[in-house]
């Protein structure tokens, strides 16, 4: 009974041992073998990409002429928002704008009083703005001002994150790392070197791969997430096998399972 307790026990060890996740799996930022190192003071320039409207985005629009701003001086109605109202549309995962703001329809158009439709479909956000106040100066003869603005960056945590859902960031742009942050970090047991990015174009929907364990993704383009985002993380093995994310979860299973084996052995052996 020793023996086949013994070689029970060293077969769990093995199999607790090979589904423990290393720390080459986990860690971030790696300078990997067979990349070109990133030195951790070198700079790194990049160029962040201008996020172009598309449909189903809502945009808030503030108007302004001189009148305006003489009686209500600087104020304008994203300013007058509740900050409750604010917090409460983020937490939620909505758009901060959804109920004061414009959609873009599936031409890409968006309605406003009196100038009707204006097109801001795969427009930026300061393409719009130009676009709109161009429309309105058939209308509007003194000076305006024109604002326009998305309701911050929203976004997917989908998989093995300790707190997926969906998110609203008030923010004009966000990195990949500060989104998974929002989101409570991976879990241990999350391929950091498989992350799916669902990224919502114009024209379409693509599937992008990512790598966060390599240092060179800070020089990749989805290094910046853009708004519609959906990032979803994939488990390792080691949640088929059931093993623990750690060592002390491994020790732990380990010594239950070789404490419930020596009971089952010690009752048939009666």
């Amino acid at each position: 009974m020793s023996k086949t307790i013994t070689t029970l026990s060293l077969g769990l060890i093995f199999l607790a041992l090979a589904a423990c996740v290393s720390n080459e799996k986990i860690i971030y930022l790696q300078n990997l073998e067979g990349k070109q190192e990133i030195p951790d003071d070198e700079l790194i320039s990049y160029q962040i990409p201008e996020y172009k409207l598309q449909y189903n985005d809502i945009i808030d629009v503030n108007i302004q002429t001189i009148d305006d701003m003489i009686k209500n001086g600087f104020n304008n109605q994203s300013a007058l928002m509740g900050n409750q109202q604010m917090q409460i549309a983020s937490q939620s995962g909505g758009d901060i704008y959804y109920m004061t703001g414009y959609t873009v329809d599936r031409n890409g158009n968006i309605r406003l009083p009196i100038v009707g439709l204006v097109n801001v479909n795969d427009k930026t956000i300061e393409q719009a703005r130009i676009q709109i106040e161009s429309q309105l100066r058939e209308y509007v003869t003194t000076e305006l001002y024109v604002k326009v603005k998305l309701g911050g960056i929203r976004y997917s945590a989908l998989g093995e994150f300790r707190r997926p859902g969906k998110f609203v960031v008030l923010q004009d742009r966000m990195t990949i790392f500060e989104a998974i942050a929002n989101a409570g970090d991976l879990s241990p047991i999350a391929k950091r070197d498989e992350i799916l990015l669902i990224r919502q174009y114009p024209e379409g929907t693509k599937l992008h791969r990512l790598n966060l364990n390599d240092r060179q993704l800070v020089r990749s383009p989805y290094y910046f997430i853009q708004p519609n985002d959906q990032i979803y993380a994939e488990p390792m093995k080691v949640r088929e096998i059931g093993a623990g994310e750690n060592a002390a979860q491994s020790l732990a299973l380990i010594i239950s399972a070789i404490t419930a084996a020596v009971l089952i052995i010690n009752v048939a052996t009666r």
